[in-house]
């Protein structure tokens, strides 16, 4: 039903490169008239500040001191040594600070000072993703799953796919209009997060506009990564893989039983389709009695990169380019799978990662999952951006779908603009191969992948600031004593640290592993310190786990920093200095416990993949009422149920440290 008509002029998209990010798109306004109706409709958010508003102001990641640099590698791989090893490392850091390293510093900075409308890491981070030729899944492609809706009705497939299309679609309008509200940190929200603060900085030029916020203790954060959410594929190629990216596609594609389908989510005046409108295009689809794919194209996506490319190439050249490209183009791939969770947190973990393989397409910049019970959530490529991007789109479809859904239970589909058609293949022997293969070697990998799970209700995240102590370095504890339980050692640790503060800042490395943790560990396990004394030392690692954190958000840490001087070094033919071949780095970077949080209320699960054979892959939560994590690794060489195990009994240890 048409409540408002308004003629606006709209955002038509032109997008140029940015130098030094072979991403990031700017985006350019062109003047064309269309009729809106139903206005309030068509966006999620009407801000006031434009999207990209703080986006010209925004700080520049610094690059970090060579000394400090030098002082923070040393720090962080004491405890992973022997005394001779870490004199050893000492003398060829102090080399590498005073000698090669100072000449590739000057480098990088003058570098920088040429590329002043980026950051220092972001082409090598763009880089290192699109060069590595491992497969997408469980590799790289991240997982989070939405807490269920309270009201049950609701979590029928049909009704919570089509909710949350809706409002997925109207968070791109609002960001593709520049109406999406800008995303910021705000130190005290009850000083900040207000109209005032909305209208005083909106009045601020754009160059000057982030100084503004930060006089409110605000700290907007960098918005670039938003695009890549919709409309963007990446595209394997030998050797490096490219983004592909429509900044003007109309329509998503639906997978189901591994077949795909397709459909505008926009009417013939540009509109976004009634909510009637969209549950008669999904209903359709739903319907579609098509039997399960023989030959399930998804697959392909799950193998090494190089394999992949090859494959693509020979479908392109037997006639599938445009079926293909209308995958690569669409909004983003809405997954509608058969399979029944019923609360299940194994099945959940397991088939948000990976899945079968069959009804999946990984390449995309996230697929939307529904199971047949309505459990949903997002798996996402990781190349074109970060959990920041993610989470705010995460968080504001599922607030808007739990609490102010458009379709309920006695919606009625519409018949009209059913525009939903199914995408053929013309697959040859060939093909069929590749795919019975794809099939096989996948099913063998997944196999060998253990998962497990711990929900620990005895602490929970105002317990612990309760009692003066971080909920992440309590978790980071947890995950150190259960490690050193089980092997009796300790090992490169990584823990995700955002830089969004800065201007395409990425992500820094966090080294939760330090000498006051090792002190914790030893003196738990060797029951030679009474609980008092465990408590002393561990409030010395909270302080120090606090500090690290804030160095690594605030661009002072030292990971990142060394890998584009390793890159500088390449880049202009000079030798390889040989810290870069020493024991020390490449022991502290096999992350045998690589570790990331995303919480949110409306996160039921999050996860990932072990980035080293040998190693765990620890997605974990401190929520209000317990804490969470989940725990991947590879049979051969790991038993995530033993781990879990061992970070019960390392959470019941600190707790009754902390309750002493």
């Amino acid at each position: 039903m048409i409540t408002a008509s308004k003629i606006i002029k709209p955002t038509k998209t032109s997008i140029t490169l940015h130098s030094g990010n072979p991403y990031v798109l700017q985006i350019r306004n062109t003047s064309r008239y269309r009729k809106i109706r139903d206005v309030n409709y068509q966006y999620i958010q009407q801000s006031k500040l434009p999207t990209m508003h703080f986006q010209k102001s925004l700080p520049r990641l610094p690059i970090p001191d060579l000394s400090k640099t030098g002082e923070r590698f040393l720090r962080s791989i004491k405890p992973l040594l022997t005394d001779d090893q870490y004199n050893q490392s000492e003398r060829r850091t102090l080399d590498f600070v005073t000698n090669d390293g100072k000449i590739l510093q000057e480098k990088l900075i003058a570098k920088d000072n040429r590329c002043k409308n980026t950051s220092y890491i972001s082409e090598y981070w763009f880089d290192l993703y699109l060069r590595d030729r491992a497969a997408l899944p469980i590799n790289y492609n991240p997982l989070l799953v939405f807490q269920n809706d309270s009201r049950t009705a609701y979590n029928d497939q049909l009704l919570r796919a089509t909710n949350l299309l809706i409002s997925a679609v109207r968070f791109m309008s609002s960001l593709r209009e520049q109406i999406l509200e800008p995303e910021v940190y705000h130190l005290n929200p009850k000083k900040s997060n207000t109209q005032t603060f909305r209208t005083i900085t909106g009045l601020l030029p754009e160059a000057v506009s982030w100084y503004g916020a930060y006089l409110f203790k605000a700290f907007p954060l960098d918005m670039s990564q938003f695009v890549g959410l919709f409309g963007g594929t990446r595209l394997p190629q030998l050797n490096k893989d490219k983004i592909f990216h429509d900044p003007s596609s109309k329509h998503v594609v639906v997978q189901k039983n591994g077949n795909f389908y397709i459909f505008d989510v926009f009417d013939a005046d540009g509109n976004i389709l009634s909510p009637s409108e969209f549950l008669g295009n999904l209903s359709t689809i739903i319907k579609d009695d098509t039997p399960k794919a023989a030959h399930p194209l998804g697959i392909l996506t799950c193998q090494n990169r190089d394999v992949w490319a090859e494959q693509r190439a020979h479908l392109e050249s037997t006639g599938n380019q445009e079926s293909l490209r209308k995958i690569d183009s669409a909004i983003f791939n809405l997954v509608l799978d058969d399979i029944v969770i019923q609360d299940d947190k194994h099945k959940i973990l397991k088939h948000f990662l990976h899945g079968e393989g069959t009804n999946k397409w990984f390449d995309k910049s996230f697929s939307l999952i529904v199971t047949a019970d309505g459990v949903s959530g997002v798996n996402f490529e990781h190349s074109w951006g970060d959990g920041v991007a993610v989470l705010r789109f995460f968080q504001d479809v599922y607030n808007e779908t739990t609490s102010k859904p458009f379709v309920h239970p006695d919606t009625k589909p519409s018949d009209s603009n059913i525009t939903v058609s199914k995408l053929d293949f013309n697959l040859d022997d060939k093909s069929k191969d590749f795919i019975e293969m794809a099939k096989k070697e996948y099913n063998q990998w997944c196999e060998s992948l253990s998962i497990d799970y711990i929900l620990y209700e005895g602490l929970t995240k105002e317990a612990c600031k309760k009692f003066k102590v971080s909920p992440d370095c309590i978790m980071q504890l947890g995950f150190q004593a259960a490690h050193h339980l089980l092997r009796g050692n300790y090992v490169g640790t990584y823990e995700s640290c955002s830089t969004s503060a800065f201007k395409h800042g990425r992500t820094e490395t966090m080294r939760p592993c330090t000498e006051k943790t090792k002190e914790f560990c030893d003196s738990l396990h060797l029951n030679k310190s009474s609980k008092e004394e465990l408590r002393a030392i561990m409030q010395e690692c909270s302080t120090n786990h606090s500090q690290l954190v804030k160095e690594a958000a605030m661009g002072q840490g030292f990971d990142r920093h060394l890998f584009a001087l390793k890159k500088i070094a390449a880049e202009n033919n000079l030798p390889r200095p040989e810290l870069y071949d020493s024991y020390e780095y490449k022991y502290l970077n096999k992350s045998i416990l690589s570790t990331s949080t995303l919480s949110a209320p409306s996160v039921m699960a999050g996860g990932f993949g072990p980035v080293v054979k040998e190693g765990f892959g620890i997605g974990y939560s401190a929520f209000p009422d317990k804490l969470g994590a989940a725990v991947t690794s590879y049979k051969h060489y790991n038993d995530s149920s033993q781990f879990i195990e061992a970070l019960h009994k390392s959470f019941v240890d600190i707790t009754k440290i902390l309750s002493c």
